[in-house]
């Protein structure tokens, strides 16, 4: 077993305080998003989304696609591991990681599906080949060969070139809308700040947690 015990960092890129953190949550993550996005090349649109289903639960990377008051969304196939995960249980949470502020942001929510417009109008806007590999691949079932995947890649794409390609059915949209808003910022000594938005009849209530 490798030995990570000194194995250690020290904190000391920002501060993060009541008297300056804005009443809505939404606001502080718009503000962190961007700061990210100005200062690194690493995707800040790259989340953990966390899952259970059947008890078990699951955690992978999904990529937001749009955030506003109504919630975060991202895009993926319905009938994959992680939609039959949110269709037993739509409660998820969501985090994002950014090293270069040391900062990291957690959300907890509700995911709800996007109509078929909101489908069609996202789906339309992509790549052809996103779109392609979208309508063809089964994902999370498995999968023969690598040459299987590809042959009805090429096949698919060369037909969307002449006919073009609908959204399908068992690919679009959800729609986390939160209630909780847990931002933390990496402090000197561990002694980092971590500030709770929690949804209370309609309005956010502000506190301060332990680090």
């Amino acid at each position: 077993m490798k030995n990570l015990h000194d194995d250690r960092k020290e904190y000391c890129s920002g501060e993060l305080l009541e008297s300056t953190a804005p009443k809505k949550p939404l606001e502080l993550f718009a503000a962190w998003f961007e700061e990210h996005q100005q200062t690194t090349s690493v995707d800040a649109t790259a989340m953990t989304l966390a899952t259970v289903h059947l008890g078990q639960p699951s955690a992978r990377i999904v990529l937001l696609k749009s955030f506003g008051p109504e919630g975060l969304e991202f895009f993926t196939n319905y009938t994959s591991n992680k939609g039959l995960a949110i269709s037993d249980n739509p409660s998820v949470g969501l985090m994002f990681f950014w090293p270069n502020q040391e900062r990291q942001v957690r959300v907890l929510g509700r995911a709800v599906r996007l109509t078929a417009a909101e489908n069609d109008a996202y789906f339309q806007s992509r790549p052809l080949e996103s779109r392609v590999g979208a309508v063809i691949s089964h994902q999370s079932a498995p999968v023969s060969d690598r040459a299987e995947l590809e042959k009805r890649f090429a096949q698919e794409l060369e037909r969307a070139k002449i006919h073009g390609i609908e959204c399908p059915e068992h690919w679009g949209g959800y729609r986390v809308v939160p209630h909780q808003w847990e931002f933390w910022q990496g402090r000197p000594s561990r002694l980092h700040d971590r500030l709770v938005y929690s949804l209370v009849n309609d309005g956010w209530n502000l506190e301060r947690l332990n680090p």
